[in-house]
């Protein structure tokens, strides 16, 4: 799809586009870091309430399957109400769940603030990407998708290097009510340039045509649930998920079982894949400034990455050599991330794009939510070649899902 932008957007200069997306990168970050700002306390917190790791993990559960409905439906509310006030809204709703964290008197009160928390993260890839795609000039929107990549990536980073050290020296009360005031912040900072992020909705339909004067046809809010390629989309990011699940959880413990790597290089490992990532997204920008090649630059990184994943099940090498092949694993995943996103424009009516983004994306907390219990119970049993094995194997499906992205895509929503 071509006609995606309104015409304006090809007009920006460069200063105007580099602010919305260093802007909208930053509140990704705090959406990424807000998602692993629990877990690194779970140790504290466990001893607070005398509660199991199994009852802990139940909290992050209720955040994601909360997440994913919310994505869903916020992405209706963007296109209603413009991307900024539900941006807004998200983000307090992240401070304001790190607070209620914070004071929580029980583990139960746990399950409230995660359900808050759920809900704040679930506007931000709707918001982000109805962003990008009516305001960044085309030519730069790659470059756009990749900053936005990068930003969540070292939002995971950022989470228990802040959390865990304020923990140790204070307590885990403090780690949190100190994320919520990180929240804030870059609250206040968005709304200082809060112009920026301006949208007006009523001039996006009358573009597209889909304004309340434009005829459509009965049910027209729900009519891209009929495109085939929405739901081909829906199936890449759940796996996709899978993929980043068993990375951040199981991955570099199997491979320090089948290689016996020192504990100090395992922890390494996911250091090097989102690191190496993140400079694969720099890569994959610059390739993904021609659209029409998206699928087979998909189809290249996660063939070399699930390549290194067999290598890394099937290889025989020194323990040093693992965090390599995860960094090379994470650079050539990096690669694919931009066009991974033009996947889904691509496919994207102009009159539904919050739409089309919040159903597609929920498919990321399904495949989160789903993962570790495949995954888990390979790991509980002791298959850990086995979970290096079906990482490789889900690396493959993302490949061919691409390609029957493209197969089944349709470009418009109504008839011409």
């Amino acid at each position: 799809m071509s006609a995606i932008a309104p015409t304006a957007a090809s007009e920006r200069p460069f200063k105007a586009d580099a602010q919305l997306i260093g802007l909208v990168g930053l509140a990704h970050a705090i959406s990424h870091f807000m998602q692993l700002v629990l877990a690194p306390l779970f140790p504290w917190i466990k001893d607070a309430f005398g509660v199991s790791y199994t009852e802990l993990g139940a909290v992050l559960t209720v955040f994601f399957v909360v997440s994913c409905v919310v994505q869903a439906a916020s992405g209706f509310i963007v296109d209603k109400l413009g991307p900024r006030p539900v941006l807004f809204t998200g983000l307090g709703l992240l401070g304001v769940a790190a607070v209620g964290y914070s004071m929580a008197p029980s583990y139960w009160m746990l399950f409230v603030c995660a359900a808050v928390a759920g809900i704040g993260n679930g506007v931000f890839h709707p918001v982000d990407y109805t962003l990008f795609n009516r305001k960044v000039a085309p030519t730069r929107l790659g470059h756009a998708y990749s900053v936005h990549g990068i930003t969540g990536s070292l939002g995971w980073a950022l989470a228990p290097a802040f959390v865990v050290p304020i923990a140790m020296a204070y307590s885990w009360r403090v780690a949190l009510a100190s994320a919520g005031a990180l929240a804030f912040v870059v609250l206040v900072i968005l709304w200082l340039y809060r112009s920026v992020l301006s949208l007006d909705v009523k001039e996006v339909q009358k573009a597209t045509g889909h304004g309340a004067a434009a005829t459509a046809p009965a049910g027209g809010e729900f009519d891209f649930l009929r495109i085939p390629a929405v739901w081909m989309c829906f199936g890449f990011f759940f796996f996709y998920a899978m993929v980043i699940s068993v990375v951040q959880t199981f991955a570099p413990v199997a491979a320090g079982h089948l290689h016996a790597v020192p504990s100090t290089l395992v922890a390494l490992c996911l250091t090097a894949y989102m690191v190496a990532s993140a400079v694969g997204m720099v890569v994959g920008g610059f390739l993904a400034s021609d659209p029409a090649r998206c699928e087979r630059v998909v189809g290249l990184g996660f063939g070399i990455s699930a390549g290194f994943a067999l290598l890394l099940a099937m290889g025989d090498f020194m323990a040093l050599l693992v965090p390599v092949l995860f960094g090379a694993m994470g650079f050539a995943s990096g690669i694919a991330g931009p066009s991974r996103d033009l996947l889904v424009k691509r496919s994207t009516p102009p009159n539904a794009t919050g739409r089309v983004y919040g159903v597609v994306y929920a498919g990321l907390d399904i495949g989160q939510a789903t993962a570790p219990l495949i995954f888990g119970r390979l790991m509980d049993h002791g298959q850990y070649r086995s979970v290096i094995l079906g990482l490789a194997l889900v690396q493959a499906v993302l490949i061919a899902s691409a390609f029957n992205v493209r197969r089944v895509r349709r470009t418009t929503l109504v008839p011409t």
